[in-house]
């Protein structure tokens, strides 16, 4: 749908009206950031994230003393690549120390591992006294599924495996991540039960990116007016999938939408915006969960476009929603 039609539905009165705080903030967002990402701009779009998005040096994240952190390389799945992980852990606390290993957003075509932990260790690991582990996974389309969450499975392997030596207790990790990331962080959790990997205490899904067909009633809903619409979902995907795109039979560690056995699964904590495209599936997958007998905290934030604490992180809503996600880590991980 084009945006002018989406604008006219949305003064029907068709389209969950946005938080006005959050709509403020929104309004003065240049129009090129919220371009919609389409095949034929996608490359351009990527270097232009490549050069924009922060990427703070060790030494800026240690943040004069403040922080531990390191930058480790480990191996990869069969055949691939090695994996970097950004270690980081605040400077002079006793371990072994619970950890976050988190996945950054960016539609699994952008971001990287550095721009989002200033956020991460300022919110959670100073506060909680958590260790947090960064993973460097490829990006689409230059890495197609399963590129990327192998990626992020021979890291927790390998972070597991090595807990003693960061200072680390492999019992107390919670895997997670925003957006692509949380989308992964859900595959991520399907992948080591079924592997038998290592075991998670928990799942960190914050509007995750869980399905690929783009038949929820919010992605059309939201179409042309979210910060992140149906028009980019399917240029992501299609850009993660390849050829794969649209099958019947597709993997739930590609898309865990896709997910028919959700048992034995970590306690999840799953939050989503009530005007953003990724509204339903959220929902939906929390359901799924305690259809199956787990365990799962759902917040829908009302007014809430998609990456709405991104765009406007002082809002009152974005701090309500900081300090449910943080007391949700400090109840399974801190006690």
């Amino acid at each position: 749908m084009a945006r002018e039609e989406a604008e006219a539905r949305a003064r029907a009165g068709g389209v969950p009206p946005f938080d006005p705080e959050l709509a403020v903030t929104l309004a003065g967002v240049a129009s090129e950031d919220r371009e919609p990402v389409t095949p034929a701009n996608l490359a351009a779009l990527q270097e232009r994230d490549a050069a924009r998005r922060p990427r703070p040096s060790v030494r800026e994240l240690r943040d004069g003393g403040r922080f531990e952190v390191s930058e480790v390389r480990v191996p990869g799945g069969a055949g691939a690549p090695e994996v970097t992980l950004v270690c980081a852990r605040p400077a002079g606390v006793a371990g072994p120390l619970p950890a976050l290993y988190y996945m950054h957003g960016g539609g699994m075509i952008m971001g990287n591992a550095w721009s989002v932990l200033p956020q991460l260790l300022r919110e959670w690991a100073l506060p909680l006294g958590l260790a947090v582990v960064s993973v460097e996974y490829r990006l689409a389309p230059r890495t197609r599924y399963p590129g990327p969450v192998e990626d992020c499975y021979a890291g927790l392997v390998w972070v597991a495996a090595h807990a003693a030596e960061l200072g680390i207790d492999a019992d107390r990790i919670v895997i997670g991540g925003k957006s692509a990331g949380g989308g992964l962080a859900a595959a991520l959790a399907l992948l080591t039960r079924d592997r038998g990997g290592p075991a998670p205490m928990g799942q960190l899904l914050l509007c995750p990116m869980l399905d690929d067909r783009g038949g929820t009633y919010s992605s059309h809903q939201m179409a042309g007016i979210d910060t992140w619409d149906r028009t980019s979902n399917a240029t992501a995907w299609q850009a993660l999938l390849g050829d794969r795109y649209g099958d019947a039979d597709l993997p739930p560690y590609a898309a865990p939408a896709r997910a028919t056995d959700l048992t034995g699964l970590p306690q999840a904590y799953i939050d989503v915006g009530s005007a953003e495209s990724f509204r339903d599936e959220g929902v939906a997958y929390a359901d799924a969960l305690w259809r199956a007998g787990g365990r799962a905290e759902l917040h829908v934030w009302p007014g809430a476009y998609h990456g709405f604490d991104s765009y406007a992180p002082q809002a009152a809503l974005s701090r309500d929603a900081q300090d449910a996600r943080t007391r949700w880590l400090r109840r399974i991980l801190v006690g």
